[in-house]
């Protein structure tokens, strides 16, 4: 027997060896895992008491908690958690009494990223209303039409705007929507100036009978995505997806003592949901940047003594792309999170600026899934497994560019693919994963969901983006449906060709595009490119490097030479503009080339050769 007890002990040793060496992710997986259906748990059951337990609870429990800790650090400016109560608390009563709102009425904001921007929000959850969420870049029609969309009673702003404003007040005010200036002075002619009576309104606590109908299914905000094509749609977030959101940063193992850099727009659900929602679950203060701006990074971060920054898009890009400095690892940050950041950005990042934590993650603002990379595996967007597989009912299905449609079998069914192939992200809709759609657009909402993917009556929320799960259960990013193109019989990934091209020296930024061609089925690759400052476009130097890099089918066939490249407010690159103008040198005044294998060279498109195309003379 004690041989036995020996062998035992001897096995039980080895274990944890054995579980690193077969299942090197073991232990975060299920650390993960579990904390987060801990942590979820928890948060449901409290929203299903009588009176739901909601993020302004969170909010007011902290401020108990600690009520002078800074919660807000703004240029010179510090608000703590009592102070933002406080003027949430008159705000809450200006909103209620003044502007006569009922709970569960809608307030938009129309404001740049300043600290009214919190209190303003915790002030409307404090009454029970909705608040939505405008980006400060959008102007005339598009302002009427979110507006409307989200059936907005109020119009909360500053001066800054004042032009977008009056030249769309007349039709607010037939409409019947009131328009506040949150300024001690206003510059418009039936705007009223706010921020005086907000000032000599009572700060103590506002009762609860005004949130008194408020449910997990109240509706708490409307964010707007950002798209690159169309009209902003109004996503709908109520309280449960609030709170459920928020808890992002504590899985990321992000705590009160850190100090998070947010310098993304507030209009927008990674700002917002993820960077102020976050800071309040976990008890932070956060450093509100006006803006992004690569010149002002580190010294913020620097100043502040900041632990945590946030990213998305191509924000890490900008920092890379940014002259290096000797004091470029002088800096106290220990952990980024965001999402979008591209591999080679990654590796160059931690090169440059240190070995940071970095937890990159993937999620739709309106949509019912989420992943996180809590591993550190650069280039993944998360990663899954058999337990996650249980509560999260996701599939990547086959995708046919061509048709811009999922593919079906003879039974009418999708087809999921198998690991190493990508696929169009579709998440199962339930009680418990949930999709609210667009406020105001029935045919949007509609259009996003798939009905009998995997058997008859099932109905799966469509992410519209394409992913690819390999052998080892990481899930990466590849694009989106519509910025895939097919050419020569083969997709073509236009955020792989931009990945590559954007190695190149001279080269600033990249927006990679299909473009139809007369007589050829499919389209072309056309890339748009920026060029950093001082430098020349080099044609051949950019022929030798996609044919060494690329397939000859995802190689751009035509470059266009533009100052800047337009972006939304997310920083994600417009290509439906791009895409309409085509390749024609009479209506396009800048620089085009042409891929010419003759002169293993970018040539300049001259109209002789675009006709030569056009008629089909030229073979591609």
């Amino acid at each position: 027997m004690p041989d036995f007890y020996t062998i035992l002990l001897g096995v039980l040793i080895l274990l944890p060896l054995l579980a690193n060496i077969f299942f090197p992710y073991l232990w975060l997986d299920l650390g993960f895992f579990f904390s987060s259906l801990w942590k979820g748990y928890k948060y449901e059951k409290c929203m299903q008491r009588s009176t739901p337990f909601t993020l302004l609870d969170v909010f007011l429990a902290k401020v108990l908690k600690h009520p002078e800790k800074p919660l807000i650090l703004f240029e010179e400016e510090i608000y703590s958690y009592r102070d933002i109560d406080r003027r949430s608390n008159q705000m809450a009563r200006v909103l209620k009494d003044h502007m006569r709102l009922k709970e569960g009425e809608t307030v938009a904001v129309f404001l740049k990223n300043i600290p009214a921007y919190i209190w303003v929000w915790m002030g409307l959850e404090k009454i029970g209303c909705a608040m939505a969420c405008i980006n400060y870049n959008i102007r005339l029609k598009s302002l009427l039409h979110v507006l409307r969309s989200c059936s907005a009673k109020v119009l909360l702003t500053t001066p800054d705007f004042k032009h977008a404003i009056e030249d769309v007040l007349p039709t607010l005010k037939d409409e019947g929507m009131q328009v506040f200036y949150l300024s001690d002075d206003s510059p418009s002619e039936g705007v009223e100036a706010l921020l005086g009576q907000i000032k000599l309104s009572s700060a103590e606590p506002v009762p609860t009978s005004y949130r008194a109908n408020v449910t997990a299914k109240s509706t708490a905000l409307y964010i707007f995505t950002s798209g690159t094509t169309g009209l902003p749609k109004a996503a709908v977030i109520n309280q449960r997806k609030v709170l459920m959101v928020s808890l992002i940063f504590s899985l990321c193992e992000i705590n009160a003592k850190d100090i998070i850099y947010t310098p993304l727009p507030l209009y927008h659900s990674a700002a917002l949901l993820i960077g102020i929602a976050g800071c309040l679950e976990v008890g932070a203060t956060c450093v509100l940047g006006p803006k992004f701006s690569v010149s002002n990074f580190w010294n913020n971060c620097r100043r502040y003594n900041v632990s945590v920054i946030q990213y998305v898009g191509e924000t890490m890009r900008y920092l890379c792309n940014a002259p290096k400095k000797d004091n470029d690892r002088d800096h106290s940050v220990r952990l980024a999170i965001g999402n979008g950041m591209r591999k080679e950005v990654w590796k160059e990042f931690l090169s440059r600026f240190g070995c940071l934590k970095i937890y990159e993650f993937y999620g739709a603002t309106e949509g019912n899934i989420g992943f996180v990379n809590y591993t550190g595996k650069v280039g993944a967007v998360g990663r899954t497994h058999f337990l996650h597989k249980k509560l999260a009912k996701f599939e990547l299905i086959k995708y046919d560019i061509d048709q811009d449609e999922v593919v079906r079998n003879e039974n009418g069914y999708c087809l999921p693919v198998a690991p190493g192939e990508t696929g169009l992200l579709v998440s199962k809709i339930t009680v418990r994963t949930p999709f609210h759609g667009y406020a105001g657009d029935p045919q949007k909402t509609k259009k996003k969901i798939l009905q009998d993917v995997l058997e008859k009556g099932d109905s799966y929320f469509n992410s519209g983006d394409l992913l690819m799960q390999d052998h080892d259960g990481f899930i990466y990013f590849q694009d989106r449906v519509g910025d895939t193109f097919r050419w020569k019989g083969e997709n073509v990934a236009t955020t792989e060709v931009e990945t590559i091209l954007a190695m190149l020296e001279f080269i600033q930024e990249v927006n990679v595009y299909g473009v139809p061609v007369p007589g050829h089925e499919g389209k072309i690759g056309m890339a748009a490119i920026q060029l950093k400052e001082g430098e020349s476009f080099d044609g051949k130097q950019l022929y030798a490097h996609t044919k060494n890099y690329l397939p000859n089918y995802a190689i751009p066939h035509f470059v266009r030479i533009r100052e800047t490249l337009e972006i939304t407010g997310t920083f994600k690159l417009c290509k439906n503009q791009l895409v309409r103008e085509e390749f024609d040198p009479i209506t396009i005044r800048e620089p085009l080339f042409f891929l010419d294998n003759s002169e293993k060279s970018y040539v300049p498109l001259t109209p002789e050769i675009y006709c030569s195309i056009t008629e089909k003379k030229l073979k591609l």
